[in-house]
């Protein structure tokens, strides 16, 4: 696998279109910050880290109206592949649906989101856009 994100990414828009409420990807360091930054900003209903033999497993809650049954992310966009890194400074944070969305951020100090990117005043990669 090349694109780890990319993979984790389209898991989680497939369980979206198939109305899944739970889905299981392989877990690595990366990926556990991602679900973090995800369930802290309210867009995944709740996360756990299974551990087995091998490199794990995170099982995601998927997070959906009751009503019209719509999920609380309406897209998930992949920025920086591995073929071509985005990167951005402080002063050109992305402002992601007029800031209604957000943006996480690779930084010196770890998986952030764009909005705190900007009160640290540091850039970083940007791995991709979630509203």
């Amino acid at each position: 696998m090349t694109d780890p994100i990319g993979d984790y990414l389209t898991r989680l828009r497939n369980a979206i279109k198939a109305k899944h409420r739970i889905v299981e990807i392989p877990a690595s360091n990366l990926k556990k910050e991602i679900t973090k930054i995800l369930f802290d900003n309210g867009y995944i209903l709740n996360y756990i880290f299974v551990k087995d033999k091998f490199q794990g497993m995170i099982r995601i809650a998927m997070k959906y109206d009751n009503v019209n049954k719509v999920n609380a992310i309406r897209v998930l966009k992949r920025i920086s592949t591995p073929g071509l890194r985005k990167y951005t400074s402080h002063k050109k944070m992305p402002r992601v649906l007029n800031n209604l969305g957000i943006a996480i951020l690779s930084t010196s100090k770890g998986v952030i989101t764009n909005k705190e990117a900007c009160n640290l005043r540091i850039g970083g990669e940007i791995l991709c856009y979630v509203y």
